[in-house]
């Protein structure tokens, strides 16, 4: 819910990429069409999520709302330099995160006898995956007018990593925040190294890149390492998870449910 609250974060960063902006804060063009559509959207995300939240009492909303107002203030540096190629790949792959976080939110609410979240969840998930569809086909048509420069800029933005968007993240008391928030749902499977290896090779293959033509020597090295990534995350996280196991369990309070302690 944090994260989709930082909304306007995201609409803004959408407004700085070059030649796809909203001029204006009302433009006709379609580019500013889909961005405000896209941002009605998403809006309504955070609203719900809000609301059952507050209506469950399970949850000290005084510190989500201090985290969403630090969240918002602090804003985000996804990588994306004002450009369109890096931010519709980006686009693309976040939206498939979230459409798979909510999914499995949705699906551990179900399986712990709450069919009301399973729904709201279930419901979510199902926007972002149309979102995901959007953009994917944007960065595809990319790849069609101008093979090296998509490519590049994908290579480029992997090279980074894809930065998730809540990641100054904080509540006023815990400094490292989103790292704990992180650990919690790598361990109940809401979203993990895997799925983001998943995402990249699923993307991989929507856009046909292991077969992507025209490409000159440097978009051909970057189709290469692309190409490679997916096995050599699912490796590091493998050893990563192994040297996990031997670690003795700890947990974290967290202000969000009065300061109860959770196992990472």
């Amino acid at each position: 819910m944090i994260t989709e609250d930082a909304l306007p974060t995201y609409q803004t960063m959408i407004n700085t990429l070059d030649g796809v902006k909203d001029e204006t804060g009302a433009s006709s063009s379609p580019w500013a069409l889909w961005t405000r559509a896209w941002t009605a959207e998403e809006n309504r995300h955070g609203d719900l999520l809000r609301t059952y939240l507050y209506l469950s009492g399970r949850v000290d909303m005084l510190m989500i709302e201090r985290t969403v107002q630090y969240l918002i203030g602090s804003g985000m540096d996804p990588g994306t330099e004002n450009n369109p190629y890096l931010g519709f790949v980006y686009t693309s792959f976040q939206e498939r995160a979230t459409f798979i976080s909510h999914g499995n939110t949705a699906r551990l609410a179900k399986e712990s006898g709450d069919p009301v979240l399973a729904r709201i969840c279930g419901t979510i998930a199902s926007d972002e995956k149309r979102h995901e569809i959007a953009y994917t086909k944007i960065v595809e048509k990319l790849l069609e007018v101008d093979p090296t420069g998509a490519m590049m800029a994908i290579s480029d933005l992997m090279k980074k990593k894809i930065t998730m968007p809540a990641h100054l993240m904080y509540d006023g008391r815990d400094p490292r925040l989103f790292e704990h928030f992180s650990g919690v749902a790598q361990r109940l499977g809401v979203y993990t190294a895997h799925d983001y290896a998943d995402i990249l090779e699923f993307l991989i293959g929507r856009w046909g890149l292991e077969k992507l033509e025209g490409l000159t020597g440097e978009g051909r090295r970057a189709q290469e390492f692309v190409c490679g990534l997916a096995p050599r995350i699912r490796r590091l996280q493998e050893v990563a998870d192994e040297r996990a196991k031997k670690m003795k369990a700890h947990g974290v309070k967290f202000s969000w449910i009065f300061d109860k302690e959770v196992k990472l």
